[in-house]
């Protein structure tokens, strides 16, 4: 059985602890907070260092917030890498660049120990093991960790080797705050009208799963250069789609409102349809 050990015990970290305890993997936790496991049932208390929760795991799971931190934990003779031995592997739930990234795996690197970069989402259902992992990592690598990704997970899926779960947790960003800018400019344009927010997301949330999400493009598989029924389908969708833009800025300037994303999304149809 895999001794696994999280550092930080927030939402994403305090969650994945809760999972492994249920799993029987987990084997010691540590956080900046002495009473971060309190009231997580099943954890145990926090250890005293990052160091003395090293000498008790083999898989090390960082669920920090920076690189700062992540860089904290590890180094110093009480950090992880005071402990490192041949065996022992981090996986890096915390999101950073890939400068950054690089940097800890040189840390990593030099002291002998395995580095799994692996962007989560999901997170509000991370409790209940429905986190999604998208991992950076060599096969055997991930063969090593597999067994506590599965513990807390819901789906792990291998992106590519190391570098690319944090390129696809960057990416899932985009997304995710994209549609934040989205929601803002519909809301601004709404309020604007004399329509009830309220209202318009309840619509929105009603409506989600028949209007498609925001892959629903790029996500197709066929290749409209290859295929002529789907270079229609997606030229029928640029078609509605300008027509839709056009009126959404036409309403934005008798309301004295500007919406860049909008503006953007109109000057880019053709890349946005997936025709460029």
């Amino acid at each position: 059985m895999a001794r696994a050990g999280v550092v930080g015990l927030g939402m994403i970290g305090g969650g994945v602890a809760l999972c492994l305890a249920r799993a029987g993997m987990l084997e010691a936790v540590y956080d900046v907070r002495a009473e971060a496991a309190e009231g997580l049932e099943g954890v145990p208390p926090v250890t005293a260092t990052p160091a003395a929760l090293a000498e008790r795991c083999d898989t090390i799971l960082i669920a920090v917030v920076s690189a700062e931190q992540t860089i904290d934990v590890l180094g110093g003779p009480d950090g992880i890498l005071a402990r490192s031995r041949p065996g022992m592997n981090i996986v890096l739930l915390a999101t950073v660049s890939l400068d950054d990234l690089e940097e800890i795996r040189t840390r990593t690197n030099a002291a002998g120990v395995g580095l799994v970069d692996c962007g989560v989402t999901g997170g509000p259902r991370v409790r209940e093991n429905g986190l999604v992992c998208m991992v950076g990592a060599d096969d055997a690598t991930l063969a090593q960790v597999r067994p506590v990704l599965d513990g807390f997970a819901r789906s792990v899926e291998h992106m590519g080797p190391p570098g690319a779960g944090m390129a696809a947790k960057i990416a899932r960003n985009i997304i995710v705050y994209g549609c934040l800018r989205a929601g803002y400019e519909a809301s601004e344009v709404a309020r604007a009208a004399g329509v009830s927010v309220a209202q318009l997301a309840r619509v929105v949330e009603s409506s989600n799963d028949s209007v498609g999400g925001p892959m629903m493009v790029m996500g197709r598989p066929a290749d409209p250069r290859s295929d002529p029924a789907e270079a229609r389908t997606r030229e029928g969708l640029r078609s509605l789609m300008v027509k839709d833009l056009d009126a959404a800025l036409a309403l934005g300037e008798r309301l004295g409102l500007t919406l860049p994303l909008v503006e953007l999304t109109r000057r880019t149809d053709r890349e946005v349809s997936g025709q460029a």
